[in-house]
């Protein structure tokens, strides 16, 4: 997720900064769900209550603003690489969730292994 988010405030801010194809606004957006998204792979990574919707929110705002840019930048939408985005971003979040559901259950089997007496 780290990198996606990256990857868009890059995108934004060399688009912001330099040929600005789309209006500042989008640009701008980029960059804000970009560091939405950066946060929220931080904070799915220290299981932090709320970084999954977080994260979630981030991708659904960054696939809303990849249809838009499509529309702008090539005129048509193709649904192939909308398709592969979402694709992405539910592979994210999949792996997000069952790697947190891993950690707490290995966490309460190390738990239960131990004695009563023991610390």
């Amino acid at each position: 997720m780290a990198g996606y988010g990256l990857y868009s405030v890059g995108a934004g801010l060399t688009d912001l900064l330099g040929a600005s194809r789309l209006e500042w606004q989008v640009n701008l957006a980029l960059v804000v769900l970009g560091v939405m998204l950066v946060l929220g792979g931080l904070f799915v990574r220290v299981r932090m209550p709320g970084s999954l919707a977080l994260s979630l929110a981030a991708l659904f705002g960054l696939q809303s603003l990849a249809l838009h840019n499509a529309g702008h930048l090539y005129g048509q939408i193709a649904p192939e690489p909308q398709i592969a985005r979402a694709v992405f971003a539910v592979t994210l979040i999949a792996l997000a969730y069952f790697g947190k559901l891993a950690e707490v259950d290995g966490r309460n089997s190390a738990n239960d292994s131990q004695k009563p007496g023991e610390a």
